[in-house]
């Protein structure tokens, strides 16, 4: 680690990169607690600060495949759905339900994340859904079993029981207060797979990112990957303006495609569902010890998605209709965008999605 450290944080100029098994052994190094949490943290900071190169990605993301906890589910197909970690602060967040709504179009999903993560310390799928009273902790294959169950067919896992060896850093991240490659990588995580193919679908904010998640997503073994430009990062378009996603699928080349609310017939001024200003406080006080404060958001969050799920339309309703036609289209089962919007908008107005979201919070 000392060599590594010598190499990667000596400047602008002078810094050198790393080779891809030069990076995973350094990220061994910090996951097998062979240094102290001083080392670990200039590793992280000096990649950063240097700018990752794709080898140091694959690197470290070699290190954490070969930590993290995996099983296999039944069907041939399998979304795999990762937002930003750090949670949500802007707007009320559609992705924890989104899950549930592919579960009832007949495509198999999960949802993965942590409890919390800063720098935002926002609202997460974790928070939302352990207040439904969904089991939080299922092992990769407890949560293989749910999707499994074709009257659930839908799970979420957490960081913490695929990849405790990196959920053991969170406090440290916390106290870097910027974010490393780890907030690139972790969405990437592979803890479920499908028969034959498994999807991953996230969204970015930089331009520059597209290609950097496409050899992660490939290099993870994704056969597909649905790169958003999302909200806050997330993986729902904005509902008020045309937005794009970027995507592969097996051998395919990376291709931009242009995202349009209006050709569903999404019509709405705001980007996201809002939340009131009366919660909008609560993030000022929210931090890595303290996230009491997102309780009111959190419960807000899960009334406006119920409703949805049982089909009362409003912007919840928008945004899972919208964040599944995609997930559809990509996945081959819509030949078109119009296809894709009526089934996704029946699985929620048959409330067959909020069967399938209560049988998942009920095991």
């Amino acid at each position: 680690m000392r060599s590594y450290i010598q190499r990667i944080a000596t400047g602008p100029e002078l810094s050198k990169p790393l080779t891809q098994e030069q990076a995973r052994d350094g990220f061994e190094i910090i996951l097998e607690h062979q240094v102290d949490a001083v080392q670990t943290a200039i590793f992280l900071i000096a990649l950063r600060m240097k700018r990752e190169t794709d080898d140091e990605n694959l690197g470290v993301l070699d290190a954490l495949k070969e930590h993290c906890r995996c099983a296999n589910v039944e069907a041939d197909e399998l979304m795999s759905i990762a937002d930003p970690f750090n949670g949500f602060v802007r707007g009320l967040p559609a992705t924890p339900f989104l899950p549930a709504v592919l579960a009832a179009c007949g495509l198999p999903a999960y949802l993965h994340g942590v409890l919390q993560m800063g720098p935002k310390y926002g609202i997460t799928g974790h928070q939302v859904l352990a207040s439904a009273g969904y089991p939080i902790n299922l092992s990769p294959n407890e949560a293989a079993s749910q999707l499994n169950d074709s009257k659930i067919g839908w799970a979420y896992i957490d960081q913490q029981q695929y990849l405790p060896e990196l959920h053991e850093l969170c406090e440290l991240r916390d106290k870097m207060v910027k974010r490393s490659l780890i907030s690139t990588l972790e969405v990437a995580a592979k803890p479920l797979c499908g028969k034959t193919r498994t999807h991953l679908y996230t969204g970015y904010v930089h331009k520059a990112y597209p290609p950097v998640y496409e050899a992660i997503a490939r290099h993870a073994g994704f056969q597909s990957m649905i790169l958003v430009k999302g909200v806050e990062g997330g993986c729902i378009p904005s509902l008020s303006q045309v937005s794009r996603y970027f995507g592969y699928v097996d051998e395919s080349p990376l291709t931009m495609h242009k995202l349009s609310p209006f050709e569903l017939n999404i019509q709405r001024r705001k980007r996201m569902v809002p939340m009131h200003d009366e919660h909008a406080g609560a993030f000022e006080n929210s931090s890595f010890h303290s996230i009491e404060s997102l309780n009111p958001v959190v419960s807000a969050t899960l009334e406006h998605g119920r409703e949805a799920l049982a089909g009362k339309p409003g912007p919840m309703f928008d945004s899972l209709l919208y964040g599944a036609a995609i997930a559809l289209m990509h996945a081959g089962r819509a030949n078109s965008w119009q296809e894709a919007g009526e089934i996704s908008r029946h699985a929620l107005a048959s409330g067959e999605a909020k069967v399938r979201f209560e049988a998942g919070c009920a095991k």
